[in-house]
């Protein structure tokens, strides 16, 4: 069997926003985000996504999350993939719903409030918001002005506390 190698995530942080909002009329939308079920699976067609989302759902070590608005939660606006590290969140995969890419996208926000998401279960399990993930070499820059993500070497990056809790505060309400 072939093993499929990955080569870094290569999501782009468009704008961080205080939760998503609408491109063309500039309206925020609350979101919420939730664990995946078996349930959502329906709502995710292979073709409209580019990872396999029903196979990360099944891989037991990680946990999967949808992105929703609160007005409208059947409408999955991404997704992400974590994995408990034990002293930090392990980001494996994040993915904006189909219309929610390039120029033509309907929210800005969506993939940084997926990170910021990571970062608030890191702080929540007690690592201070630390997460960790691999980046296309392309967008290493890209993370570290957007997220003030830390290149650590060859495409590891890491989020640490301050970055961290700067992405919380864009997107969660104490």
């Amino acid at each position: 069997m072939k093993k499929q190698r990955r080569s870094g995530l290569d999501f782009e942080i468009d704008r961080l926003t205080n939760s998503i909002e609408n491109t063309l009329t500039g309206e925020v939308f609350d979101t919420e985000i939730s664990r995946l079920t078996d349930k959502d699976t329906r709502q995710i067609k292979r073709a409209d996504w580019l990872f396999n989302w029903h196979k990360e759902l099944r891989d037991k070590a990680k946990e999967v999350y949808k992105l929703t608005t609160v007005n409208n939660p059947t409408i999955i606006q991404g997704l992400v993939s974590i994995e408990d590290k034990q002293d930090h969140v392990f980001m494996h995969l994040i993915e904006s719903s189909k219309f929610n890419k390039g120029k033509n996208k309907v929210y800005f926000g969506v993939p940084g409030n997926l990170v910021a998401y990571a970062c608030k279960v890191s702080v929540d399990k007690g690592y201070e918001g630390f997460i960790a993930f691999d980046a296309k070499s392309a967008l290493i820059k890209h993370y570290q002005e957007s997220l003030l993500a830390t290149h650590f070497r060859g495409l590891r990056m890491f989020i640490e506390t301050s970055a961290a809790l700067r992405l919380i505060a864009h997107y969660f309400k104490s």
